[in-house]
């Protein structure tokens, strides 16, 4: 053992796949040696027990059989065209070639169906010997086109063929030199072979090798050209075997010994040779087929390194597997407890069964067949059934999921023909093999999952041996049957199949029905999809849908499942996340080979709502390859939640698999009548907010305000937060209809950017006045607007182009908070308000900076505190008034998660923001008032000279006077008929407001030029109504 790992040497030595099952079924894995602490774990236990080596070690970077893609069916290939006018085409591997003592060749040829002379397909040429290997072909009578190898200058027949069809075919063609072996492949078949040469010598090196012409000379002198196209040339220096060149044929990859693999960047060919690209089809039914030779462990270096080698996988050699060092000790623990004093289910299979209890501690030997298998499963669940009232033990649990993973792996022996015996058999199998995992993943033994979980991965272990054991015996159980179902109270399994043909129908599953329940678990594979099955090539179609009903119990509540919670708006606290549905599952099987393709289900919510929480439902799966260490773990990648309904959520994922809801756990931080009242409040406070907003911008336009960049920069920022405020209050209504709520979502995030964007030039404006100024008026108007307005629109357009499909929110009208979109808000939001804080802060000290010099300025020797205090806050006042202009008040919006209380005071302050900028641009705005002043003033003087009664005086060198004004003329002024003449006369009135009168007592003077000499004639008037 080392810090972190435990090894165990098996007794016994087993193939590849035997050995990987049984470390499978003691809940560890074939060690590796990618790290050095497996290196030391390995050399230690080796050193320690003399084992004669080698040993098989596991291939980490050696993916595991799975789904494959679609796309796989047809693969993609960058092929070279030879066409028919030209015979000078070829291509040259760019490469040199050691000397072999074997080789194999591979490649897909396209034969041009109206060329009948002998072609070659490839050459090689050494410098002392032209037709040193070198593939060709011709058409025979029957019009089938026969293959021949040369090797070392001989010709061997031809014999073997592959009908001239104009298809595409596989040919490989294999050479040993020890014992003198050849063989032809064509299509994965082996077409011809033989054995012995002229000359037992390797094949010489540095040569060249040329597709589609005969060397007569080294690199030269090309005859007998290849017409068609040539792709997928691949090049090893071994002789391939029977299993390898089926896998190839399938589109398996080879990449042990390769010496040339496929690539037209390092080919050189001539200019009539064309790339092209074609679409091969893949056969289905080899497309898993193992390929690579199996690792092993044959020897340390002298710097105790390990030195790895490729044995075939059919092999038996002894072997290590590796498992924590925690999980091994408490497997000890139990197994030890077993052997010392068996438990009353132990008892009751030993009456069952002499050879029950060496199975369940898991011998190497295993189980050998699938009658043995289905024996012992069906006296266990029988004992099962007998110990219901005593219960299991955690020796009990730890065995039956080993005799289930273990019967899992019994072979179905495929290669035999499938009998109507072996298919009751399989089908006994199947129905004991579910009553024994129906009854240990039942709800009652919840408490002993928890107790054994040191040991086992948990009880998606049991759904993954059901998912091996259903797989493995599909070609047995559909004999004669095309619908088989198994149903026991927490498991359900249905097998469907059919052959496929244009428009066949989609499939769907459901789990049982209940009395309690009227929607059901169900999935299903759209038709769409099926149809899709059916053109890629497809002929028989297997579905095998699982539904468990009782896992989600069986996972600890309390332990939560780590995963990213959905963004909320701060009503809700996130606590966790649960398993929350039951589990429902599909594999799709094409030609007897699963395939991946997308699914739909629907399943029910299984966790009650306890008071004061709430639950939002996430699509996921179980992903197997994720942390394999630990069995795996919830994924939700490829799966989306299609909708979410009352008691139960329908969801699609892009693939097949193991399915479930999780339930993200909100706490809710507020109640529903909190929710009514801020509601309520929002909605009265938005409406005082912009009848403020609307009485400041009438003031603006009204009172005539000296034009300035301040004053544009107010209209700007009331404008864009009273449209923002205007549609908010009217965004439950366009809830109703998704269109218009989308439209309304939208200009929301438009105006409500703009009004924060206009805040920001707010503080840049107030930066520039009272910090610094470095920029003229102009510019610096172009910038706020683009500012303004220009950011805000880029902002919500490129939102909108980036998350069209999940811009809204799904059931209100605002942006989506589940996903990144809400940033198009929160993050301009966040950036203004950081700018606005600095700015704001800089501000306050320049003032009071500027308010203590001059205190100390006007009293330098006896200023007192309370004097600069005083001065402080007049100078500090003003300023913080401006905190709701700056949109500072928002920063409450990032707290507001925390407590309600800190709710109701942010939707007070920002639906009240309105009504600070009516108090603070227009009731304490000098520049409104004085405006407002001069218009009273002008009014008055209006007033003033519509009195009836002239009184004439003459001016008293005492009077006071304070103010003179001019003022037109008007018509009723006895003056304007009195003077009237000339066009080149002229009349002037002034008025002087004179402190001896009353308050509201005016003198108006007209002076007219008479004759010659100016004469002034002062005339008083009287106000009218006085």
């Amino acid at each position: 053992m080392t810090s972190h790992w435990a090894f165990q040497l098996a007794n016994n030595s087993l193939t590849f796949s035997r050995a990987d099952r049984f470390c499978r079924g003691q809940f560890s894995s074939l060690a590796t040696l990618e790290q050095s602490e497996d290196q030391e774990g390995v050399f230690e236990l080796l050193w320690h027990t003399k084992h004669n080596l080698p040993i098989w070690v596991r291939d980490p970077s050696k993916a595991g059989s799975s789904a494959v893609p679609l796309s796989k069916q047809y693969a993609q290939f960058s092929a070279l065209n030879f066409p028919k006018e030209s015979c000078e085409g070829f291509a040259r591997l760019n490469m040199s070639f050691p000397t072999m003592s074997s080789v194999s060749v591979c490649v897909r040829v396209q034969w041009n169906a109206e060329w009948t002379e002998v072609s070659t397909i490839f050459s090689y040429a050494a410098p002392i010997f032209t037709n040193e290997f070198q593939l060709r072909g011709q058409v025979d009578v029957q019009g089938r086109i026969l293959l021949a190898l040369i090797i070392h200058g001989k010709h061997l027949p031809y014999k073997a063929s592959f009908p001239n069809d104009g298809a595409w075919h596989h040919i490989c063609v294999t050479w040993l030199r020890i014992s003198g072996h050849w063989a032809i492949y064509v299509d994965g078949d082996r077409k011809d072979m033989g054995s012995g040469t002229d000359s037992p010598r390797n094949i010489y090196g540095d040569g060249i090798f040329i597709l589609g012409q005969d060397q007569d000379s080294f690199g030269g002198n090309f005859t007998e050209p290849f017409f068609g196209n040539i792709t997928d040339l691949n090049v090893w220096n071994i002789s391939l075997e029977t299993r390898h060149v089926q896998a190839l044929n399938a589109c398996s990859p080879m990449t042990p010994e390769v010496l040339f693999s496929w690539n037209l960047a390092d080919l050189s060919n001539h200019p009539t040779v064309k790339e092209v690209q074609v679409l091969l089809y893949c056969p289905a039914v080899n497309q898993q087929m193992e390929l690579h030779d199996c690792r092993t462990l044959r020897g340390w270096s002298s710097q105790q390194l390990p030195l790895l080698s490729w044995t075939d996988c059919s092999d038996p050699l002894l072997f290590i597997c590796r498992s924590r060092r925690e999980r091994y000790l408490k497997m000890k623990q139990i197994t030890d407890s077993q052997l010392s004093g068996p438990t009353d289910f132990m008892n009751h299979l030993m009456k069952l069964s002499n050879k029950t209890q060496a199975v369940l501690v898991q011998q190497p030997s295993g189980l050998s067949s699938l009658a043995e298998a289905s024996a012992l499963l069906d006296i266990s669940a029988q004992a099962l059934e007998d110990t219901q009232l005593e219960g299991l033990e955690q020796a009990d649990m730890v065995s039956i999921i080993q005799l289930l993973s273990l019967a899992a792996d019994v072979p179905a022996q495929p290669g035999t023909e499938a009998t109507n015996y072996s298919r009751d058999v399989a089908q006994e199998l199947s129905r004991h093999f579910i009553s024994v995992a129906d009854r240990i993943i039942g709800e009652d033994n919840a408490l002993k999952w928890q107790a054994i979980k040191e040991v086992v991965n948990g009880p998606m272990d049991v759904v993954k041996s059901i998912d091996r054991m259903v797989t493995c015996l599909i070609p047995r159980l559909m004999v004669e049957t095309d619908h088989l179902i198994i149903h026991r109270p927490n498991i359900k399994v249905e097998v469907q199949q059919q052959m496929l043909q244009e428009g066949s129908r989609g499939f769907s599953f459901c789990g049982p029905e209940t009395e309690k329940n009227s929607k059901l678990d169900c999935i299903s594979v759209p038709r769409q999809k099926i149809q899709t099955l059916h053109d890629n090539g497809f002929v028989k179609l297997t579905l095998v849908n699982t539904w468990y009903g009782s896992l989600w119990p069986l996972f600890n509540l309390e332990e939560n499942i780590t995963m990213v919670p959905t963004v909320t708006d701060g009503s809700q606290r996130y606590l966790g996340t649960v398993l929350g549905s039951s589990v429902i599952s599909t594999t799709v099987m094409g030609d007897n080979q699963p395939v991946s393709t997308a699914v739909r289900f629907q399943l029910q919510h299984r966790v009650q709502n306890p008071t004061g929480t709430v639950y939002d439902p996430v699509c996921a799966f179980w992903d197997f390859d994720l942390t394999p260490e630990a069995g795996g773990w919830w994924n939700t990648k490829g799966c989306d939640v299609v909708s979410k309904q009352i008691g139960y959520t329908v969801c699609s994922c892009n693939h097949t698999t193991n399915f479930a809801l999780l339930l993200q756990v909100y706490e809710a931080q507020r109640s529903p009548e909190n929710e009514k009242a801020l509601q309520v409040l929002t909605f009265v406070s938005c409406g005082v907010s912009l009848c403020g907003l609307l009485f400041t911008f009438i003031l603006f336009i009204a009172v005539g305000i000296p034009k300035s960049d301040r004053t544009t920069v107010h209209k700007n920022l009331i404008v864009a937060l009273g449209i923002a405020e205007l549609l908010l209050m009217c965004s439950d209504w366009a809830s109703a209809n998704e269109a218009a709520c989308f439209v309304v979502t939208a200009l929301l995030h438009l105006f409500f950017m703009a009004s924060f964007s206009w805040m920001l030039v707010e503080g840049l404006l107030l930066w520039s006045k009272v910090v610094t100024v470095n920029i003229s008026e102009d510019r610096r108007m172009t910038l706020y607007y683009i500012i303004g307005w220009g950011l805000p629109v880029l902002i919500v357009g490129i939102t909108l182009t980036v998350s069209v499909d999940k811009y809204k929110a799904d059931d209100h009208c605002w942006l989506n908070v589940k996903n990144d979109t809400i940033w198009a808000f929160v993050g301009p939001v966040v950036f203004v308000l950081a700018v606005n804080t600095v700015v704001l802060c800089r501000v306050v000290m320049v003032t009071v900076s500027s308010a203590r010099r001059r205190a100390k300025m006007l009293s330098p020797s006896s200023a007192s505190k309370l004097q600069i205090f005083d001065l402080t806050w007049a100078v500090t006042r003003p300023v913080l008034i401006l905190l709701p202009v700056l949109g500072l008040t928002w920063l409450c919006g990032l707290l507001v998660h925390l407590s309600v209380v800190l709710a109701y005071i942010f939707i007070t302050l920002n639906a009240l923001q309105g009504l600070y900028i009516f108090l603070v641009y227009a009731l304490y705005n000098s520049e409104v008032r004085n405006a407002i002043k001069r218009i009273k003033e002008k009014r008055k003087a209006l007033s003033f000279t519509n009195c009836s009664q002239p009184t004439s005086f003459l001016p008293s060198q005492r009077a006071p006077m304070t103010s003179w004004g001019r003022i037109p003329p008007t018509p009723s002024s006895p003056e304007t008929s009195e003077t009237s003449g000339p066009a080149s006369s002229t009349n002037t009135s002034l008025v002087i407001k004179n402190e001896s009168f009353r308050k509201e007592s005016f003198v108006s003077f007209s002076l007219k030029p008479v004759s010659e000499n100016q004469v002034v004639r002062l005339t008083g008037f009287k106000p009218s109504g006085c």
